[in-house]
């Protein structure tokens, strides 16, 4: 799940894996930009660098729901784990962390860094089993739900071999770039894009598209976020964008629903419907331009107040119910 800044894609990657929880599958939900998003989102202390069970799915048609496990990756953790995997240093690599080099060595090769976090996505596909499982039975991961870096960063994220080509051309970490890549490129994968009704997300979202397509990277579908309530009908918005709603209706309205009425009120008012009005006119050509984009398109409403647990389930019934899950 990947979107411009403020499009609201990680509340949109957790939606997702509570929508598919819902249809009674174990999904993993990962986060790699070091923000602890997931933890603040679903309430629970901040997550180590392991996989943490904090939500079940609303029981679905089946009956049966599912579970929403989370990790927190960070580069530094999985160059440990990587050294300590394929070379043997495991206090060693505790050493070398305590010094800076990790930090150091993250930080001056991104490429390096991306296949850090990719990979250990990757490991988790590959087992599919959450940690701490017998072998026998043990809960396997039906999804994994990446809540990935911004719109502008994702092909460079994603495309690892590309970003690795002048630092390794061969060596364990290539292989593991060739191997994740193979996933990635998969049709077990789709790159979802979250976008808002607004000119420049939406041109972002038509760029990003370009982009992983001519990467060879599948593209999944648009979520449109923040969408406002569309209660009015089109007679009414257009008689609002001219300032030609009937006053003396309005007034009596708030007459008869027990409302203290004055001119300032019904002009506040008024100007208000104008504003929503031409919001509504700007968001649905931005709709048409995301329409044209030529991949599914799922609408979530913008909720008032913000997004609490409530609201998350909310969204997810809404992924759900238009068969994003």
């Amino acid at each position: 799940m990947t979107g411009k800044g403020g499009t609201g894609k990680s509340t949109v990657a957790a939606a997702l894996a509570l929508a598919l929880a819902s249809r009674g599958r174990n999904v993993l939900l990962c986060e790699v930009e070091g923000r602890q998003g997931i933890a603040k989102m679903f309430d629970v202390d901040p997550l180590p660098y392991e996989e943490r069970r904090i939500a079940a799915g609303l029981p679905g048609p089946a009956g049966r729901a599912g579970a929403v496990f989370a990790l927190h990756i960070d580069a530094e953790s999985a160059l440990l784990e990587y050294l300590a995997m394929y070379y043997r240093l495991g206090r060693a690599g505790k050493a070398l962390d305590r010094f800076g080099v990790i930090d150091f060595a993250t930080t001056i090769a991104p490429g390096v860094r991306d296949v850090l976090l990719t990979g250990k996505v990757y490991e988790a596909a590959r087992s599919g089993r959450k940690k701490g499982t017998s072998s026998k039975g043990g809960a396997q991961y039906d999804a994994i739900v990446l809540d990935a870096p911004p719109t502008g960063r994702i092909t460079q994220f994603l495309n690892v071999n590309d970003e690795l080509a002048g630092l390794a051309k061969a060596g364990p970490i290539k292989k593991q770039a060739d191997t994740v890549m193979t996933l990635f490129r998969s049709p077990r994968t789709a790159v979802h894009l979250v976008t808002v009704l607004e000119e420049m997300p939406v041109q972002e979202t038509s760029d990003g598209i370009g982009q992983l397509r001519s990467a060879d990277l599948p593209v999944g579908g648009v979520v449109v976020n923040l969408v406002r309530p569309r209660d009015l009908t089109g007679d009414l918005l257009d008689a609002a964008r001219r300032d030609e709603l009937d006053r003396e209706t309005i007034t009596g309205q708030l007459k008869d629903a027990g409302v203290e009425v004055d001119d300032s009120l019904v002009d506040g008012l008024t100007a208000e419907a104008r504003d929503h009005a031409e919001r509504r006119a700007l968001e649905d050509a931005q709709r048409e331009l995301v329409q044209a984009m030529d991949v599914p398109t799922y609408e979530l409403p913008r909720i008032a107040g913000g997004v609490d647990m409530g609201g998350l389930y909310d969204l997810a019934a809404a992924l759900r119910e238009q068969g994003m899950a």
